[in-house]
């Protein structure tokens, strides 16, 4: 029997004896055998070395132009050369656990993890990278072998390989009586098991790679388990493709949201308070209180009734709702906090369960619904500590929590709401370039509770709604929580990053789960329908991006300090003590600067700190009543009457940077005292 090939652009192939995606590509050109990376054969990636059985099989090759897919297998073969280097580098006694590829990871492009028989840091990678370049020169081929479990086994205890055999011995388990065969790559002395595919040949991995950074990682992500040494690296198809990740690599370096967070005196974590539990300074609960109390208006017009519940909660609750033990992974360990507790409390690592017992306090109608519990709730999660990361994870946070009880009838209506709410609050921060995700359930997976019936109910209404908006969107399976389909703004900041934001659930569970009722027009009790929403997410997480989305430089209404009012000399520091007080008054956060400094230094010290406007004060804004304004990326922008500076600032502070008439002004005829020192001093 001949193999058939059928090619993307209609055409096919027959042979009559073994055939190779690799000769496949062989017979189309020259030029596409040497482009080709990986194939993918029926829909599944494989090397191009992999026989194809006789009958008819679709194949697509893959060069440097398909995206993710090649990229994922150039960078799965770097970790395999990684982990040959650091072997010939540091011998027998080192075990390679696992390598895989990153793709959605900003920083990174591929990891190894290693027990080492002594301690690396980043010293050693200049020696390690350097080895990896003469192992792609000596391009390597790396050949599959499918082996029984017990033979691979025995091939990686011959290499002291323990990490593999226990992946080797959970891969058996996993398939119970029928345990597969399992695939290991050579690569010249290096044997590793993996799933592949790889490059046919380590020289194909090229020159645009690089190693960035040594950390520690426990084994399995497992703090109980022993740490590792985990090497971090990046890798593309084109040196050019690299030097730019380098280049927004440094920008993001810049702009680290736990550097600028220090800097600025925004939040601290103290490790005798805890990891992941994150203080906030007073500039950072500035920024945060601005949010919260924006937000909050925004919540009360559109008639949504707040609500606090406590930090702790009887298991018992969580037990309903089904949280527990879905999460318990996750979770701080219970208390006991006397002898009839049952199975104790909880630290709250959600809010609705509380919200559902508030609804369930009181009888409602059809003519209340819908009602909209709002909150901004703290709750409490244990993150592995090697996952904690400044504000973007931590382990105590708040939620800017909804709940909204609704007819069947209001679904679609109050979920468009909320659409426009996040909207709304992603405009408004200029965070406009994003893109919406519809999660739905895994159809194959067991980890969603009620009836499929709900599902499809709840996937039709969320499809209903980004459709009226006429909004771009993608579907994907699996992205469900366990109890609802849900809407996720995936937000792209500065720097090209990939943040998931605000998100709007639908839920027929959870009222379900707590028998929540309402009475009908028919006089009969009815199940409401829920939608959990919060467009900020947490505001910890959220201020994290928008410290590194804004540089630290946060728009008039957020800045901590609005306006600083430096005095070129002592003379002056009773006028600029009045612009200030009159600044106060109006409502601004205003800071004099009357220490004995010279204007430049003054400047300077307003800069770093990332002030929005300096007033510049001297004789001749004290006859005038007037400022010398400075704004904190153009420069100065010349000499305007204090009230009309204060006029200024509230048109730009009240919409929330849309109207910007400072920014705008022209500077050129700044010939004021304070404006013509700063131009000596060649600020």
């Amino acid at each position: 029997m001949s193999t058939q090939i059928a090619l993307p652009d209609g055409s096919t192939k027959q042979y009559d004896d073994g055939v190779t995606p690799a000769r496949v590509a062989e017979d189309i050109s020259a030029g596409l055998a040497r482009a080709a990376v990986a194939a993918e054969v029926d829909g599944a990636l494989c090397d191009l070395t992999a026989p194809l059985a006789e009958g008819r099989h679709e194949l697509r090759l893959l060069t440097d132009r398909d995206g993710d897919a090649a990229l994922e297998v150039l960078r799965h073969t770097a970790a395999h050369v990684l982990a040959q280097a650091v072997v010939r580098l540091y011998g027998e006694g080192v075990q390679y656990t696992i390598g895989p590829a990153l793709i959605d990871d900003f920083q990174y492009g591929f990891y190894y993890d290693f027990d080492l028989p002594r301690s690396i840091s980043a010293d050693d990678l200049a020696a390690i990278e350097g080895e990896m370049r003469r192992i792609v020169g000596e391009k390597i081929p790396l050949d599959r072998v499918e082996l029984p479990p017990d033979e691979a086994k025995a091939e990686m205890r011959r290499r002291g390989q323990h990490y593999k055999i226990e992946m080797i011995d959970d891969l058996v388990a996993e398939a119970g009586a029928a345990p597969p065969t399992v695939s290991l790559y050579r690569q010249g002395d290096f044997v590793d098991m993996c799933r592949g595919p790889h490059l046919p040949h380590t020289g194909k991995l090229g020159k645009a790679f690089k190693l960035v950074t040594a950390a520690g990682a426990y084994w399995r992500g497992d703090e109980r388990n022993k740490m590792l040494t985990r090497i971090y690296g990046v890798a593309f198809f084109s040196k050019a493709d690299l030097d730019a990740h380098v280049e927004r690599i440094e920008q993001a370096r810049q702009r680290d949201h736990r550097v600028l967070g220090r800097q600025l005196g925004l939040f601290l974590i103290d490790e005798q308070v805890g990891p992941g539990l994150p203080l906030w300074l007073p500039k950072g609960t500035i920024i945060r209180m601005e949010l919260e109390t924006w937000l909050r208006g925004e919540l009360l017009r559109r008639g949504y009734q707040p609500v606090i519940t406590p930090h702790i909660g009887k298991t018992d609750l969580f037990r309903t709702s089904g949280h527990y033990p879905y999460y318990e992974h996750g979770l701080f360990p219970t208390m006991q906090l006397g002898e009839d507790d049952g199975d104790g409390y909880l630290l709250k690592p959600m809010n609705c369960p509380f919200h559902m017992r508030i609804y369930k306090s009181a009888q409602h109608s059809y003519r209340e619904l819908p009602i909209r519990y709002s909150e901004f709730g703290t709750v409490y999660r244990l993150e592995q500590s090697g996952e904690l990361n400044g504000l973007v994870r931590v382990r105590g946070f708040t939620q800017d929590d909804a709940h909204i009880l609704c007819t069947h009838e209001q679904i679609e209506q109050e979920v468009a709401s909320c659409v426009e709410l996040t909207k709304l609050v992603l405009s408004t921060l200029g965070l406009d370039d994003y893109r919406v995700r519809v999660g739905l359930r895994d159809p194959d997976s067991s980890k969603y509770t009620g009836p499929e019936k709900n599902w499809d109910l709840a996937e039709t209404n969320l499809r209903n709604v980004v459709r009226r908006f006429e909004m771009d969107y993608t579907e994907e399976p699996g992205e469900a929580a366990f109890y609802g389909p849900k809407i996720d703004f995936v937000v792209t900041d500065a720097l090209g990053r990939e943040w998931q934001l605000g998100t709007i659930q639908v839920d027929y569970n959870l009222p379900e789960r707590f028998d929540l009722t309402y009475t009908g027009p028919d006089n009969a009790p009815h199940r409401p329908v829920m939608i959990h929403r919060a467009p900020l997410g947490a505001p910890e997480r959220f201020i994290g991006i928008l410290i590194e989305h804004f540089a630290g430089a946060f728009p008039l209404w957020l800045a901590p300090v609005q306006v600083a009012v430096l005095p070129v000399s002592d003379k002056f520091a009773d006028y600029g003590a009045d612009v200030a007080r009159r600044l106060r008054d109006a409502g601004f956060r205003a800071e004099l600067d009357d220490s004995p400094e010279k204007i430049g230094a003054k400047i300077r010290r307003a800069t770093m700190d990332k002030v929005p406007y300096m007033a510049v004060v001297g004789g001749r804004e004290a006859e005038q009543g007037t400022v010398a304004v400075r704004e904190r990326t153009d420069g100065d922008r010349g000499p305007i009457a204090l009230d009309a500076f204060v006029e200024a600032l509230a048109a730009e502070r009240d919409s929330k940077g849309r109207t910007r008439p400072l920014a705008g002004a022209d500077g050129t005829d700044a010939t004021t005292e304070g404006a013509e020192i700063s131009k000596q001093e060649g600020l």
